[in-house]
């Protein structure tokens, strides 16, 4: 499996929760980056956050048989981080969301948004 197939299935999975605002910051031309690739996105409660985080890892599992090295974050559900190597998925709350700014903090990054489905 290649990083773009891992990528889109990553989405398909915070789609499955209507996760929103998704955005794939590529990190490849940043030598200092901890990842390759972070996917941010949010969900409207920590109820939807802990369940866009459980769809991602289990969604992911059991479409590529790959499992994230460790996650985080689940004890207050405002932001949960996945990290799957070279891919962290990082999933907010809008308020932190707007606090952390992932986006801004990584601006020489290539961002690409992802269109919410209905």
């Amino acid at each position: 499996m290649n990083e773009k197939e891992l990528l889109q299935t990553i989405v398909e999975s915070i789609h499955e929760k209507k996760g929103h605002k998704v955005v794939i910051a590529d990190l490849t031309e940043i030598e200092t980056a901890s990842a390759q690739y972070f996917v941010i996105c949010q969900g409207n409660s920590p109820t939807q956050v802990e369940a866009i985080a459980d769809s991602v890892r289990q969604y992911t599992r059991e479409h590529t048989g790959i499992k994230p090295i460790a996650y985080d974050g689940y004890r207050n559900a405002q932001w949960i981080i996945i990290d799957y190597g070279f891919i962290f998925v990082h999933i907010f709350l809008p308020e932190t969301r707007n606090f952390y700014r992932l986006e801004q903090l990584w601006n020489d990054a290539k961002l690409t948004e992802i269109a919410d489905v209905e």
